[in-house]
């Protein structure tokens, strides 16, 4: 049947199309009806809840919050930096399950503060939250600078010590500082369109000269990755279903 007839099939309502058939497969695309990513150690299959009565968790069923700070964020968040859709995302979560640990050049980071992550995240996502990122009275450009060395893959140039750092910094002039040939790839995620948590990293990064064609923003974030029925997993790796979707765990 073609797309154009299947759709006039739904819109007049026809008999011969059941569209909550819950019999047929609830499939991420066409070909692909789920991934296998790594959680804590431990295999996790990413796919869509298959109740096709399943809603979407109240948590993000919420349409209005203050603007500021909870305001529709851009398209595109800043020059070079890629905005990707669930399918895009499913595409790094596959190839940075297939990465070995000599070779992990993909991160995914779920930047938004714990009190959301408890409530469930998406499967393999390392928490960095974006408070680390930006430089504050409580976190020092030292600080940040570890972050990038131990789990971004950013190295400092040869001879370099924190006050010649920190003068880098000031002038704006930092990536001399810096060497990023081997920085990774981040994949960096919060709650939605609506969440600043995300694009506030991202600028900080940028700010430290991070290559921004190595930034990949995850625009639709915990929202639209639940309203796909998506699978997500809690801390304590318990199983959610329903609005929030079942957890499987393989076999190894």
């Amino acid at each position: 049947m073609g797309f154009t007839k299947l759709l006039r099939k739904i819109a007049t309502g026809s008999s011969e199309l059941n569209v909550a058939d819950s019999s047929k497969p609830i499939n991420i695309t066409a070909k692909l009806s789920s991934i296998t990513v790594k959680h804590q150690g431990k295999p996790i299959v990413i796919e869509r809840n298959q109740d096709t009565h399943a809603k979407i968790n109240d948590l993000f069923a919420k349409t209005s919050r203050p603007c500021p700070p909870f305001c529709v964020q851009p398209m595109i968040i800043a020059p070079g930096v890629d905005t990707i859709g669930e399918l895009e995302m499913l595409d790094y979560l596959q190839q940075a399950a297939n990465q070995t640990a000599t070779d992990e050049s993909i991160l995914i980071i779920d930047s938004r503060i714990k009190e959301w992550v408890d409530k469930g995240t998406i499967p393999s996502a390392k928490h960095i939250p974006w408070t680390s990122l930006v430089i504050s009275n409580d976190n020092t450009l030292n600080d940040v600078i570890s972050i990038l060395r131990q789990s971004f893959g950013v190295k400092i140039a040869e001879g370099t010590n924190a006050g010649e750092m920190s003068e880098a910094f000031e002038r704006g002039n930092i990536s001399e500082k810096l060497d990023f040939t081997e920085a990774k790839t981040i994949v960096m995620f919060c709650n939605g369109s609506w969440c600043g948590q995300t694009p506030e990293a991202v600028q900080a990064l940028l700010d430290l000269s991070y290559p921004a064609e190595k930034l990949k923003y995850f625009r639709d974030g915990m929202q639209g990755w639940l309203s796909l029925g998506l699978t997500t997993i809690t801390s304590q790796s318990k199983a959610k279903k329903g609005a929030e979707p079942a957890c499987k765990l393989i076999s190894k």
